[in-house]
């Protein structure tokens, strides 16, 4: 069977994002999976391997926030058959402090046998005001 193509892998990553995070979004990628996110919070890691590290992650991140949607999608495939350029908007909520918020996300992947097998997220967060 022909692995799913890049596009479509991460067309499936931005879906499950949009109701996340989520630790299925960990599935989408190879065991040894690269993660970086050069513009990191303070204190938030700017790489990690593998992909039962992301899954941490990610639940970790289901304890903090949620992500309640998804918009300005535009995905771009590139002469390199296995890297995708994604770019995204991302609203989401902070338990915490009940603060809404919006992160502009451009995300570069590549992706081999229908598997992630590195990702570099640029992300620039977007205060909103908290709901009434």
């Amino acid at each position: 069977m022909p692995a799913i193509a890049p596009r479509a892998v991460i067309e499936t990553l931005v879906s499950l994002t949009a109701t996340g995070p989520t630790e299925k979004m960990a599935d989408l990628f190879t065991e040894d999976a690269i993660f970086e996110a050069p513009t990191a919070p303070p204190g938030a890691p700017v790489r990690e391997v593998g992909r039962e590290t992301f899954r941490a992650h990610l639940a970790a991140g289901v304890k903090i926030q949620e992500f309640t949607g998804i918009d300005q999608v535009t995905i771009h495939e590139t002469a390199d058959a296995e890297v995708v350029i994604t770019e995204y908007r991302l609203h989401g909520r902070r338990f915490t402090t009940d603060a809404l918020f919006t992160t502009d996300i451009v995300m570069i992947t590549r992706v081999r046998d229908g598997l992630i097998t590195w990702i570099r997220t640029y992300a620039h967060e977007n205060a909103e005001p908290a709901a009434a």
